[in-house]
């Protein structure tokens, strides 16, 4: 490193953390008098997660845990790290992930340790337990293009096969009330009879008993869009007396925002337990603007007693299925159902009718994209079709020639209903509101991926590989949104308090070794919308668990990630 490069280094550092230098080693009793660690990392900056200003000092790992922190000269390890230059900050922590089934398939997960994460929290709405006859008929399609399994029923059997197989990432979930709904009822648009309560019910218990971290929903979606504020009141109790919280994906983050918010409030209150809201952000431009309201009605709230908070993730894009974009009432009785229908003329007419206004019951993402120009087709399975991958659906409808929903409908209908889609629909000043918020920590909402292999998607979202460099790199280093510090606890300490996640998301003694290991002046996205699989720059080290993972490129084959089990779980301690 040239003198004037560490020199800027150093004011960069002073800037945004101030200074303090640890003035006597602190390591574990046992190892007090240790000849020799497994790891040493010298010379780095310490953001330790808790929020206040960088310190200087070494860090020594043994096993899984951090086993001393302070000025470690004369101590040996079987590696030295040299971080002159650098961050050390506990493992990033991935509020939302969507990488339960993909661990099973491809479970590389270079997106997310080439990002500094090491945890990833999943299920939403949709969970991957319990599972059972209703619920794995509708993914018989991704299950048979991936040849793979579903050999258990619970959330326990789940965790064991993962075990056995190994991740790289530690991983905890919610257990979805979209899920039990399914597997109780199906996906029919109804309600549940007393005793199919009573049985949904029994399952999230087993679930929370298993280790799911709380009950969550995704509204917008069927079949969970199905289910009324009373019937996730019941699931949330239970939820609730297992020491859980309740997440969600709003019934809508548009038309409907500020009375959603009332619903899961409602939930909170009633079902006795915090409240997470996924991936907050103001969509539908007539709307931009409002995210200054929506922080007022939950800091209010919070004031009044009831913990809610949020995550988000730094992008105006959303991404979820391509014919998420229709009325929820054409998934009424699953997928069989929503295609038959689609390809009914009389049907069509209705659904173009009520595609083309606001709605107060429904999300219509169709239109809060401003039209097919602001959806992006992502992810196509249909061979034929794969042409039109990373185009948007009016370029499709161009190419096609055809009226732009007629278009649609055809696309959807000729690739089953697999396509994956790119919304952009959120703006730029509600996202950075949102994400200042000393309450709100980071998501991806995307599931882990790697360059080659099965689960590689050209045109899947730059979320994946991009956001936690985003945050650090664009908005608070060059961007100036909040301090880092602040920025390293939002994804940190924060997330793996509100997670109950032990010992985990601080650098202190004893605490387990998720470590990142990154450069402040140069940690930057590369991935866009157009080129959304390129690796950030500026991550150099990832540990998990006290093994290192990531190394400046390049992935260890390490796979010493842990299930993370929520508080009612009574096995021992993780």
């Amino acid at each position: 490193m040239n003198k004037r490069w560490s020199i800027a280094v150093s004011v960069f550092l002073m800037a945004v953390g101030g200074l303090y230098t640890a003035s006597r080693t602190r390591a574990l009793p046992s190892q007090q008098n240790a000849g020799e660690y497994d790891v040493i990392i010298r010379n780095g900056h310490i953001l330790d997660g808790a929020g206040g200003p960088w310190y200087s000092a070494d860090i020594a790992i043994s096993n899984d845990r951090i086993a001393a922190i302070g000025k470690l000269d004369n101590a040996r390890a079987k590696r030295v790290i040299d971080a002159t230059g650098r961050i050390i900050s506990p493992g990033f922590i991935d509020m939302l992930g969507q990488s339960e089934t993909a661990l099973l398939i491809d479970n590389r997960s270079l997106s997310k340790l080439s990002q500094g994460i090491t945890t990833e929290i999943t299920g939403e709405g949709g969970s991957i337990a319990p599972q059972n006859v209703k619920t794995l008929g509708p993914m018989k399609p991704f299950l048979d293009q991936y040849h793979l399994t579903i050999d258990w029923t619970t959330l326990d059997g789940y965790f064991r096969r993962l075990e056995k197989s190994g991740t790289p990432l530690n991983i905890g979930t919610y257990v979805g009330a979209a899920q039990v709904r399914e597997a109780v009822i199906g996906d029919d648009d109804r309600g549940p009879t007393p005793a199919e309560l009573e049985q949904m019910k029994s399952m999230v218990a087993d679930a929370m008993k298993d280790g799911a971290l709380g009950v969550s929903t995704a509204l917008i979606y069927p079949p969970g869009h199905y289910a009324k504020t009373d019937e996730l009141i019941a699931l949330a109790k239970v939820a609730g007396q297992y020491g859980g919280i309740y997440g969600t994906h709003m019934r809508s983050e548009g038309a409907s925002e500020m009375q959603a918010i009332d619903e899961a409030i409602r939930i909170g209150r009633e079902g006795g337990l915090p409240v997470e809201i996924f991936h907050l952000k103001v969509i539908g431009k007539p709307r931009w603007g409002s995210m200054p309201r929506v922080v007022e009605k939950i800091d209010a709230v919070r004031e009044s007693g009831l913990d809610i908070r949020a995550d988000a993730y730094p992008w105006v894009a959303g991404g979820t299925a391509l014919a998420s974009c229709l009325p929820p009432w054409m998934a009424d009785g699953g997928a069989s159902k929503f295609l038959e229908r689609l390809a009914d003329p009389k049907i069509r007419e209705r659904i173009k009718s009520e595609m083309a206004t606001d709605h107060q019951d429904w999300e219509n993402l169709y239109l809060d994209s401003g039209g097919g120009t602001g959806v992006l087709i992502s992810g196509v399975v249909n061979p034929s079709l794969k042409k039109y991958d990373g185009k948007t659906v009016a370029e499709m409808a161009k190419a096609e020639q055809k009226p732009e929903l007629d278009a649609l409908f055809d696309f959807i209908l000729a690739d089953k209903a697999q396509t994956g889609a790119l919304y952009f629909i959120a703006g730029e000043d509600d996202l950075r509101y949102a994400l200042k918020q000393p309450w709100t920590s980071l998501c991806l909402d995307a599931g882990e991926l790697s360059l080659d292999g099965p689960l590689f998607e050209p045109h899947t979202h730059p979320r994946a590989f991009g956001t936690m460099p985003r945050f650090l790199g664009h908005y608070v280093r060059d961007e100036h949104l909040l301090p880092l510090p602040e920025a390293i606890r939002k994804i940190t300490s924060m997330p793996a308090q509100r997670e109950h996640l032990t010992n985990r998301g601080l650098i202190k003694i004893g605490f387990y070794a998720d470590i990142t290991v990154f450069d402040p002046a140069t940690i930057i996205d590369r991935a866009t919308y157009t080129e959304p699989t390129k690796i950030s720059e500026g991550v150099d080290y990832v540990f998990v668990n006290g093994q290192l993972e990531f190394d400046h490129g390049r992935l260890t084959d390490a796979k010493t990630g842990r299930v993370l089990r929520g508080p009612g779980w009574q096995g021992s301690a993780q």
